[in-house]
């Protein structure tokens, strides 16, 4: 064992020192544990508490020994006060993956993997994370806030129909969504207390489908106080977290506002909208900020409502020199296979499991393109028929995250020449892939002449 130990120290001390003046940060709930080369101080290891005092005087440690970059691991949300003290004080901060230093045996307590991301960064075994700058770090903060809201508020929604359920009230079954115009009207009177089906259906909202009559056979019903209860309480958080999101979209209307103060508009004027507005979208036009922002208007592609594009942007940033090339990118998002390879044989190929929100937005995409008539569209398509639905979104995702990095890194503008110049192209593949396989057989591929009428 002390054979073996001596070897791993001597391949250690062989390895190039890449980052010489390199710290490494055990990040913790309530102490971060800090490591520097041995020969910067007597204490080369030390644990500093959580408030912010103690993570001052870790910088100032760290300042004293000379030290100008720091690795930690991106631990739940523990790293981002020390990260944020750290990179406002001129350090420069990778943040690394856990997955990328966790598997290494007995180095398990704070101070061995102080040490060993220390040693690492050290030798530039490193990888930093993906952070935008500031002001993008502002609206992803405000963005997934937003949707925190979203989803409490669709939580109500669940409530109000478990309660009109208990009334047998069947809203929801005659009203596409209860939280429409001709809804919210109807459950707020019958909070209020009018409960006469007549009176209730005539606050059907002109554009509602549903015909008076029905609305009034689907409010009839068993209008007990525990399930009007439950129901003016659920109205109300309902409502409460609405309002709460219109903040949170002002919020989210002043970040954009000072991300563009300092750019000019492209020359072309902002085109047409692609499509209408979504569902759970803010309560402001986006797309002339975001016009703005990028230089270009990403809505043009199908699948990418504003909202969308405002959180891909909000998760990605603006700037895709981050990412050498689109493989990169997608290999970045998880929607690239991720090939394994052992003694020149494939193993596996199957994409790499991720919780990324970018790559959710652009399967969620991709799946709303499927439905279009489009290349993008025929090209889901034609792939679910013959992989499955699973892949087929995968493989459309990815096709929108390289659509999306060309438009920001190199300015490309997207245009669609149809599902059916898609399927044009698809076929004249499939001849030419056939006639090579016919000459390679001694055949010559022919087409059929068109069949002769009156002759079966």
């Amino acid at each position: 064992m002390a054979g073996k130990g001596k070897t791993r120290g001597t391949a250690a001390r062989q390895l190039s020192t890449v980052h010489p003046h390199a710290a490494g940060i055990d990040v913790g709930s309530t102490a971060h544990v800090a490591a520097v080369p041995p020969e910067r101080d007597d204490r080369p290891v030390r644990t500093f508490q959580t408030f912010s005092g103690d993570l001052h005087r870790l910088a100032d440690w760290l300042r004293a020994v000379g030290i100008t970059t720091v690795a930690m691991e991106s631990t739940g949300v523990y790293w981002i006060p020390v990260f944020e003290i750290l990179e406002a004080r001129g350090f420069e901060v990778l943040l690394v993956n856990a997955r990328d230093v966790k598997h290494v045996p007995g180095r398990k307590t704070d101070v061995n993997d102080a040490q060993w991301l220390q040693q690492l960064h050290q030798h530039g075994l490193l990888r930093g994370s993906c952070r935008p700058r500031d002001g993008l770090v502002r609206l992803r903060a405000y963005l997934r806030h937003r949707e925190r809201l979203i989803d409490y508020a669709a939580s109500h929604v669940q409530h109000m129909q478990k309660a009109l359920m208990q009334m047998n009230v069947q809203l929801h079954h005659a009203v596409t969504d209860i939280t429409g115009v001709t809804g919210l009207r109807i459950i707020r009177a019958i909070v209020a207390g009018t409960h006469a089906p007549a009176e209730l259906a005539a606050y059907r909202d002109a554009r509602c489908a549903a015909s008076e009559a029905t609305l009034r056979e689907a409010l009839t019903g068993n209008y007990r106080p525990e399930h009007l209860f439950a129901l003016r309480q659920a109205l109300e958080l309902y409502e409460f977290h609405q309002a709460k999101i219109t903040e949170c979209d002002r919020e989210i209307e002043a970040v954009l506002q000072d991300l563009t103060a300092t750019r000019v508009a492209p020359a072309p004027p902002l085109p047409a909208a692609r499509a209408a507005k979504a569902r759970n979208e803010p309560r402001f036009d986006a797309r002339p900020a975001l016009y703005t922002l990028l230089g270009a208007d990403l809505t043009q592609i199908h699948g990418f409502g504003p909202y969308t594009v405002l959180r891909l942007v909000g998760e990605c940033g603006d700037d895709m020199r981050k990412w050498p090339t689109v493989k990169h990118f997608t290999s970045w998002l998880s929607l690239a296979p991720g090939n394994k390879i052992s003694g020149g044989r494939l193993l596996s190929s199957k994409t790499r499991r991720s919780s990324s929100r970018a790559a959710a937005l652009l399967r969620m995409a991709a799946v709303n393109i499927g439905k279009t008539q489009t290349a993008l569209g025929a090209f889901y398509r034609r792939l679910a028929a013959r992989v499955g639905k699973a892949k087929a979104v995968t493989a459309t995702a990815r096709k929108l995250a390289v659509l999306f990095y060309r438009a920001l890194r190199f300015g490309l503008t997207y245009a669609d020449p149809g599902s059916s110049y898609y399927e044009e192209h698809y076929r004249q593949r499939v001849i030419r892939n056939l006639s090579r396989r016919a000459k390679d057989l001694g055949f010559t591929l022919v087409a059929a002449s068109p069949a002769t009428p009156g002759v079966s």
